[in-house]
């Protein structure tokens, strides 16, 4: 967790890491990311995973999170994207553009893109995968 203020779902989701370390300083590589994604969704309740739109997705009834190491799109960087409850998109797209984007296509869903670069806060990474698995209907 970081000392400055974040907004009230995430707290503060510090950058997070491809070409860049931990928060224990560790180097993270694209598979690395890619793994520690899947380790926290597929520790929630009902997740499946399986590739769509070539990337690992994860889902729990329907699809709740895409990772994306070489980045798509317009993105260059390494990232994530999520469904998220309603107005958290606007919120923290607001409050943190630096880290936070509108995904193209499921963004008008309020689906939120986090940046993967920098140190990464795995508990934060977490917080917004099991928000991200209950908004779309995983207990």
């Amino acid at each position: 967790m970081t000392d400055r203020p974040g907004p009230t779902w995430v707290g503060a989701v510090a950058g997070n890491a491809v070409a860049g370390n931990d928060v224990a300083g560790n180097d993270v590589a694209g598979n690395d990311l890619v793994q520690r994604v899947r380790e926290i969704c597929l520790g929630l309740p009902g997740t499946t995973e399986k590739i769509s739109h070539g990337a690992p997705s994860f889902f729990v009834k329907r699809q709740y999170a895409a990772v994306r190491p070489d980045g798509h799109h317009d993105r260059a960087e390494p990232h994530l994207v999520c469904a998220a409850p309603p107005g958290v998109q606007a919120e923290l797209v607001d409050d943190e553009p630096e880290r936070f984007f509108v995904p193209p296509y499921v963004g008008g869903r309020g689906w939120i893109g986090v940046l993967l670069t920098g140190d990464v806060d795995w508990d934060e990474i977490g917080h917004v995968l099991a928000e991200a698995h209950a908004t779309i209907g995983g207990r």
